[in-house]
């Protein structure tokens, strides 16, 4: 049962998170309507399913009780919306499965994992093409159609021999659309998840660490980076080559429901901007 009065900490920090998502739809020119409508679905959402008192029905007054939504709203709201809980859309899964075929298994990349450039057609390359690439994930999908997708959104380039590149730079989608979008709140609610896991102590612990410092200068800044981006994504292709090797082990077990991410991220400001109001 949530409690009267929640602690200064607790909603300084949440408003503290609340910022950039507010940040990012008044940008896209979302209003606070529309917010508070959605809020009352995910409050009611969650209270449903994540809150149950055991071997009893959840009914419409308890979820009103737990989150303060009247209860003809809980009723509403409760109608089932055709809402999948898939991690990610198939597009952008499939896009992501060829990138960790590309980034780790031969003869698509070198030993040390690195992506190499790929004949366009099988007709050049055979086996080690991009066309062969594709079809190493799915027969039903045309190379031609994948290709113009990821040049549209700069995560490949074609060079003067006919060979498709991987942008190192680009392996999430950057303009901003359906797929940066999906990414973006794939990411965003698993670390979410992993902070308030371990801090409402619901379990062992998820590995959820950072450094962080306030007195660098922009050059310091730009040599972390620049470290963090090769040495970091390093470190996620050895990862992903041990996902995808113990996905394979695991592709007869009973027990293979399990999903999982592992994440580096980035952030940086000036001084200027870090003192929000209510941070003090």
């Amino acid at each position: 049962m949530p409690t009267a009065t929640p602690s200064a900490a607790l909603v300084r920090a949440l408003r503290r998170v609340l910022r950039p998502l507010v940040r990012l739809m008044l940008a896209r020119g979302i209003t606070f309507p529309l917010v508070a409508e959605m809020l009352k679905g995910v409050f009611v959402e969650v209270a449903d399913r994540e809150f149950r008192l055991e071997g009893r029905l959840q009914s419409d007054s308890r979820i009103s009780l737990l989150t303060g939504v009247h209860r003809k709203d809980v009723k509403r709201l409760r109608l089932p919306t055709g809402e999948t809980s898939r991690a990610l859309p198939d597009k952008v899964s499939f896009g992501a499965q060829l990138i960790s075929v590309w980034t780790s298994v031969e003869p698509f990349c070198d030993g040390n994992r690195r992506p190499l450039p790929l004949p366009r057609l099988a007709s050049h390359g055979a086996e080690r093409s991009f066309e062969s690439l594709v079809a190493h994930q799915s027969t039903d999908i045309r190379a031609r159609v994948v290709l113009d997708e990821w040049l549209r959104l700069g995560m490949v380039t074609l060079n003067a021999q006919d060979e498709v590149v991987l942008e190192s730079q680009a392996f999430v989608p950057g303009d901003g659309g359906d797929e940066q979008l999906a990414y973006f709140g794939h990411n965003v609610h698993d670390h979410l998840a992993a902070a308030v896991h371990n801090v409402t102590g619901a379990g062992a612990p998820f590995f959820e660490r950072s450094v962080h410092y306030d007195r660098l200068s922009g050059q310091s800044v730009e040599r972390i980076a620049g470290r963090l981006k090769e040495d970091g994504m390093a470190l996620l292709l050895d990862f992903n080559a041990l996902a995808m090797q113990c996905e394979q082990d695991d592709a007869a077990r009973p027990d293979n429901d399990r999903r999982m991410t592992i994440g580096l991220y980035f952030f940086s400001e000036s001084g200027a901007h870090s003192g929000e109001p209510g941070d003090d």
